[in-house]
């Protein structure tokens, strides 16, 4: 038996409560929202494991102009330029809406904002609450005010399913609840569902969050944009913790140095040595560990007994680990991070499908490019979030549209799914490893199992991939070592992701052909 949730008929529904959820429905107050999310209400979000915090134009000596640089820069070709420097923009408003919601940045003696330094960022322009805690505190403040406000109602222990459609619009939310299946009616469905790190073994992401909303908005029929580009972080703390832990880029902001097992500081022959962009730190790190190598970070010199109090939340993690980072050296190694593809979007995060809005790191807006600069994520979050609200408070209230109520599909499970992305999709691809890929996941894909969901961000990613035969940000490809001359995003539904994915496949028709033929 299907509930239908008329009592909350007609709002605008969230899904997700990581930052750009929350404030999506902060901003929309007064005006009646619905969150809808499978744990806790701010749990289980990649927002709240954020340590860095939120880059944003906050310093004396810096400018929109020099942040808008580092940004493209980051984002090898491949960045919106007027989407980015509407964003940019706006750091500083959003930074003062957070605030005005009770998050507590850092200030030094005087009163000003402690600003951190992160690699590729000509400026110390990081904005950061409680040390490396910024994301938890940042999600823990407007958990408070989302819990106070009356227009905001939360739906926890849910799981969007499916959305489902009037024609080509939004009408309604399928999701699961601890007591079956249940239907929010609705025109107005915001995905803020975070990233794709759960497909792959090595991440820094909840383990559970395998692109859930890119799933739900492929299934509705919305153009999906850049979904190759696969953030890998340079410095994952190489343990046995799962997921693994992040020792944040402000580490070597402050001048940590990476190191190989022989005490060689390999990154400083590379331009902008630990401070060059995530993608090049990673490829230099993964070549270590290819050849059998290690790798470290040495903090000692830069911060010694200084790390706890800057880093508390690392320190904390490190010694979990059984090392002292003030006096030992730090096992790193890359690991999934974020995801630049994903639902394309226009500057308010409403994507293809009418109804459906997307932000986050669910969305591709073309603010990241090829590869995202540090800390530009929380930034994008919170910006798009506003800016989704208002373009949703702009729109005019149109006519309930008719529902017609789905199967509730099985849950989704990514375990068959992770072994084929995490040896196929890595740091270095290559035409073979991308065909082997597309090959185990269509049909995975096109099946109704647990693994369909998964299957879907995971082939998208994969045959993405195959189209782009070069290196660029953050896909690198072995036999394709060299950037075309002309930087090309692209976008695709899922219908021409499915269709190219067949095309590579033998012909389907050959046995039975062979068959006959042999009779």
């Amino acid at each position: 038996m299907t509930e239908l949730l008329e009592h909350l008929a007609g709002r605008t529904v969230i899904v997700g409560s990581g930052l750009a959820g929350l404030m999506t429905a902060l901003t929309l107050a007064p005006e009646p929202c619905v969150i809808v999310t499978r744990a806790a209400l701010g749990a289980e979000t990649s927002s709240a494991w954020a340590q860095g915090g939120i880059a944003a134009v906050m310093g004396a000596d810096d400018s929109a102009a020099l942040h808008l640089a580092d940004t493209l820069a980051a984002g090898d070709g491949l960045c919106d330029p007027t989407i980015a420097a509407g964003i940019v923009t706006e750091g500083p408003a959003a930074i003062a809406a957070l605030e005005q919601a009770g998050v507590r940045f850092d200030r030094n003696g005087a009163g000003k904002l402690s600003l951190g330094l992160e690699a590729a960022h000509s400026r110390r322009r990081i904005v950061h609450a409680e040390g490396d805690g910024s994301g938890a505190a940042i999600v823990a403040a407007l958990v408070r005010v989302a819990k106070q406000t009356p227009a905001i109602s939360v739906l926890e222990g849910f799981e969007a399913r499916r959305i489902l459609l009037d024609g080509e619009r939004v009408a309604g939310l399928l999701c699961a609840s601890a007591d079956g299946a249940a239907i929010l009616p609705t025109a107005k469905v915001v995905l803020a569902t975070g990233g794709i790190g759960g497909l792959y073994d090595a991440t820094t992401n909840p383990t559970g969050n395998f692109g859930q909303g890119i799933a739900l908005a492929a299934r509705a029929g919305a153009d999906l944009a850049d979904m190759e580009f696969v953030q890998f972080h340079p410095t994952a703390l190489d343990s046995r913790r799962r997921p693994l832990a992040l020792v944040s880029e402000a580490v070597r902001g402050e001048g940590a140095l990476l190191v190989n097992e022989r005490g060689d500081r390999f990154m400083a022959r590379i331009p902008g040595a630990e401070l060059a962009p995530r993608d090049v730190v990673a490829r230099a790190i993964s070549a270590e560990i290819a050849r059998g190598g290690r790798v470290f970070l040495d903090a000692r010199a830069a911060l010694g007994s200084r790390f706890a109090t800057r880093f508390p939340v690392i320190a904390a993690l490190c010694g979990e680990a059984g090392i002292d980072p003030a006096a030992e050296l730090i096992p790193v190694r890359p690991a999934v991070h974020y995801h630049m593809g994903g639902v394309a979007t226009d500057e308010n995060g409403l994507s293809s499908v009418p109804g459906l809005w997307v932000v986050g790191e669910a969305a591709s807006t073309g603010l990241h490019g090829a590869n995202r600069l540090a800390s530009n994520s929380l930034l994008e979050a919170a910006v798009m979030g506003m800016r989704a609200a208002g373009d949703i408070s702009a729109m005019p209230a149109g006519p309930a549209g008719a529902i017609v109520a789905e199967k509730l599909p099985a849950p989704a499970d990514a375990s068959l799914v992770r072994p084929i992305v995490s040896r196929h999709l890595g740091v270095l691809r290559n035409a073979g490893a991308i065909e082997d890929a597309i090959a185990a996941l269509l049909p995975l894909a096109e099946g109704n199992g647990p693994a369909a969901d998964p299957a879907i961000v995971a082939l998208s990613i994969a045959v993405f991939a195959s189209l782009r035969m070069e290196s660029r940000g953050a896909h690198a490809r072995t036999d394709f070592p060299l950037k075309l001359a002309q930087a090309n995003r692209r976008q695709m539904r899922l219908s021409q992701v499915l269709e190219i994915a067949r095309a590579t496949q033998p012909d389907a028709l050959a046995p039975p052909y062979a068959l006959a033929r042999s009779a």
